[in-house]
């Protein structure tokens, strides 16, 4: 039988060169808020472990914040924007419907040689762009992709709903993703999806079914809905069951991850996770109290901070697992 010319090629791994990550100046405290909703400081921390979030201005959309994380990612990698073949933004707040905003990111960091898609799974994005940005590089169609989660959710925050617009900010986080020769780079990923559970977490208006000034749109406005209770629940049992699925792929055990870096959309989830897996809340990386749930961006910004102030070496192992809207969720393990 002849051999199959695919199958004897090296297998190409796919590493994490350069991460990046910003969040807008202005930031909006819980006392901020107290102004606008009846909510208290001490009701929000209690209940989510969240103390402020960073707000874009009207002037700046997704595609700034993502462009911003992206050259700071381009610069921590050492490379240059002519390098990169193919930009992954994952986003649920797009500039506009189309061009994508990766286009807009692409002209801004003047990345000339690069394909350009967006990629909407919610909160779980940047994961699911990871994986995304691992096979084309693996099947050595792209050398370099860089992978943005950006979103802007002030702009679909509705602010007079206190159970909701006291979770969410803004913010944008980068990875620069190539073989590395030396690491074995993304080691294993897991996805997953259950459209049955839509409207647990969703924008009901603005899209082809009810679209933004139709004849249903009073009934389906442009903001989003969420049922907490139910959203908690599946969160934990998904990111708990993920992680444990992906560590077995990975065949890594947990004492062997260096750094977890979950979702970061509450802290009792995080706790709930924590506990389930049996793992000390030291070895999380947990930034929530300072942004909030930026969506896309969470475990992206997450990811950025952690590598930039040493909580994992180069050979360190490190998982990352995310949840949301769709539903979805992800989890990948990472050899840095």
């Amino acid at each position: 039988m002849p051999s199959n010319p695919l199958a004897d090629r090296p297998v190409r791994t796919a590493s994490i060169i350069g991460t990046g990550s910003y969040t807008p100046d202005r930031v909006m405290t819980n006392a901020d808020l107290e102004k606008l909703v009846e909510t208290s400081d001490e009701w929000i921390q209690s209940r989510t472990g969240i103390r402020e979030r960073r707000i874009a201005g009207p002037e700046q959309p997704t595609s700034d914040l993502a462009a911003r994380a992206a050259q700071s990612a381009i610069e921590n990698a050492g490379i240059s924007a002519e390098e990169i073949d193919l930009i992954i933004c994952a986003t649920c707040t797009p500039d506009m419907f189309f061009p994508n905003t990766a286009c807009f990111v692409q002209t801004k960091i003047g990345a000339v040689n690069a394909a350009c898609f967006d990629l909407s799974a919610a909160c779980s994005g940047f994961l699911f762009g990871v994986e995304t940005a691992r096979q084309y590089i693996a099947s050595g169609t792209y050398e370099t992709v860089l992978v943005i989660g950006a979103d802007k959710l002030s702009g679909i925050v509705d602010w007079t709903d206190r159970n909701t617009c006291v979770l969410f900010g803004d913010g944008a986080g980068a990875a620069i993703l190539r073989h590395s020769p030396e690491s074995r780079g993304v080691m294993a990923s897991r996805m997953g999806s259950d459209g049955r559970l839509a409207e647990i977490l969703y924008i009901p208006g603005g899209g082809s079914a009810h679209p933004a000034g139709g004849p249903t749109s009073a009934e389906n406005p442009v903001t989003m809905k969420m049922n907490g209770r139910e959203t908690y629940k599946h969160a934990v049992t998904a990111m708990v069951s993920a992680s444990q699925k992906v560590l077995e792929d990975a065949g890594v055990s947990p004492d062997e991850v260096a750094c977890f870096i979950p979702h970061q959309a509450n802290l009792r989830i995080i706790e709930a996770i924590a506990d389930r897996l049996n793992i000390s809340m030291d070895r999380f990386m947990v930034n929530l109290d300072r942004y909030g749930n930026t969506s896309a961006a969470a475990v992206a910004i997450a990811l950025d901070e952690a590598a930039r102030s040493g909580r994992f070496q180069r050979g360190d192992k490190i998982l990352m697992v995310v949840f949301g809207g769709g539903l979805t969720w992800a989890s990948t393990v990472v050899e840095w």
